[in-house]
């Protein structure tokens, strides 16, 4: 994952908060959790989010004592960013080899710690469709390979993610694809 950026950007502790902040689009965290997830010295966090705020790349929101960050989705490097992230934890890869090889794929979920942006080697992916379950573990078993991280997937038909939505909906959860 770092290894994409760290020939651009020498402190691992801002490639983590661009990790983090920049896959989820409308993901967030405060100053004193991104340093427990890194575990890092909240004053290098700090150091770094205002370095990145400063260059507008973060944007923040006050909320009580504590203060939010948050990828700054009008900047005009974002998209580059956002992609750019996708690419170095794989997910492009993970969904351009899913729509062309799972069947009838209608959408490609993202939950918990990823769609947090959180990169902790476990990518967890519930797919909907009519999905072909020997494919799918050779695919996963393939992915998992080219991108050193382990995949968990759920399958559900379109009525069994009807069914179960609210279960889902109380997680952490972020659209990778949609079929239009």
């Amino acid at each position: 994952m770092l290894s994409l950026f760290s020939g651009l950007i020498t402190s691992k502790t801002r490639i983590k908060i661009l990790m983090r902040l920049f896959l989820n689009p409308n993901g967030a965290a405060y100053l004193r959790e991104l340093a427990d997830d890194f575990q890092a010295s909240p004053s290098q966090v700090k150091d770094e989010l205002d370095q990145l705020h400063r260059a507008k790349l973060l944007v923040s929101n006050k909320n009580g004592r504590q203060v939010l960050f948050s990828a700054n989705r009008e900047h005009p490097l974002y998209n580059e960013l956002h992609s750019m992230v996708k690419k170095a934890l794989g997910m492009d890869e993970i969904i351009e080899s899913i729509v062309k090889r799972l069947g009838n794929l209608q959408q490609a979920i993202l939950i918990d710690d990823y769609a947090e942006g959180r990169d902790t080697g476990i990518i967890d992916l519930v797919l909907i469709g009519d999905i072909d379950p020997a494919n799918l573990l050779d695919l996963a078993a393939k992915t998992e390979r080219y991108i050193e991280r382990k995949i968990r997937t759920l399958t559900l038909t379109a009525d069994e993610y009807e069914k179960n939505a609210a279960i889902l909906n109380n997680r952490p959860q972020f659209i990778l694809w949609k079929k239009i």
